[in-house]
C-alpha cells in the first residue's frame, strides 16, 4: 500500500465582499478565479448558507480531499477561514509545498475577482506549456519575454498579451513561482509549476464579453487557447 500522509492547509483572509457573494464565487463561480469545479464528485457535508460550507471527496483506502469555508462578516469585510485537508501519497512533501503556495495564489485571485469583476460572466481557459516549459528556468524565460523580470506587485505595465492585444496590465501578484496580471477586462494567472516538477502553465479569465451566451464565451476561450498555445510553443521550442 502507498504510504499516506494526512495534511492540512489553513488560511484566514479578509475579502471585501458580502458573504453571499463569496459563497457564490466558491461554489458556482470558481471558473472566474480558479478553475471550473462543477464536474467534481464532491459532497457538501456541511451547507449552512452563507456561513459555513464543507465539500468532501473520498476514495479507496481512506483517501479524501476536503475544502472548508467559514464566512464571518467583520468591520473591514468578510473573514474567510479556509481549511484544505486530505491525504497525500507519493512525493508528498513537494505536493504539500505546491498545494500551500497554490492556496495563497488562489485566495489572492479570489479577492481580485470579487473586487474588480464580481458577477461578470467569464470565458475561462487553462493553457499548459510544451515539454520545454518543464525546464527549471521556464518562469524566468516567460517573464523575460514580456519584460516582467523582477517586477513587484502593484506595478503597471504596457504589454502585448496573446489574445488580449496591447493592454495596460497591473501586476497584482509576484510571489515565488506565480505571477498574476490584471487588465481592465481580464486576469492572467501564470503558474511556474516547473518548481514542483511539472510544467509552466497559465489560466485566462476573460470578462470582456460579459454575456450569458455560452457559445460566445466558449469561442473567446478557444481564441485564448490558440493564441497562448502558439506563444508558449514558440517560447519553449
Amino acid at each position: 500500500m502507498t504510504e499516506q500522509h494526512p495534511f492540512e492547509i489553513v488560511q484566514d483572509v479578509v475579502l471585501h465582499a458580502a458573504p453571499e457573494r463569496i459563497w457564490e464565487a466558491v461554489t458556482d463561480g470558481t471558473a472566474a478565479w480558479m478553475f471550473p469545479t462543477d464536474q467534481w464528485p464532491a459532497v457538501r457535508t456541511v451547507e449552512d448558507y452563507p456561513r459555513h460550507l464543507v465539500s468532501r471527496m473520498e476514495g479507496p483506502d481512506g483517501w479524501y480531499n476536503q475544502l472548508e469555508h467559514v464566512l464571518t462578516p467583520g468591520p473591514e469585510g468578510t473573514n474567510l477561514h479556509y481549511v484544505h485537508s486530505g491525504i497525500l501519497t507519493d512525493n508528498w512533501e513537494q505536493q504539500y509545498d505546491g498545494a500551500a503556495q497554490h492556496t495563497l495564489f488562489y485566495l489572492h485571485t479570489l479577492g481580485e475577482y470579487l473586487e474588480h469583476f464580481d458577477g461578470r460572466a467569464v470565458s475561462f481557459v487553462d493553457v499548459q506549456g510544451p515539454d520545454g516549459a518543464t525546464a527549471p528556468d521556464a518562469l524566468e524565460r516567460f517573464a523575460a519575454a514580456l519584460a516582467l523580470t523582477d517586477v513587484m506587485a502593484g506595478e503597471k505595465k504596457d504589454l502585448g498579451l496573446p489574445g488580449l492585444g496591447p493592454v495596460e496590465a497591473t501586476v497584482d501578484y509576484a510571489t515565488g513561482p506565480f505571477l498574476g496580471l490584471r487588465t481592465e477586462d481580464a486576469m492572467v494567472r501564470v503558474f511556474g509549476r516547473e518548481a514542483f516538477g511539472q510544467r509552466l502553465g497559465l489560466t485566462v479569465h476573460d470578462f470582456s464579453l460579459d454575456t450569458a451566451d455560452d457559445a460566445a464565451r466558449s469561442a473567446r476561450a478557444q481564441e485564448h487557447a490558440e493564441a497562448w498555445g502558439e506563444y508558449l510553443g514558440a517560447l519553449y521550442a
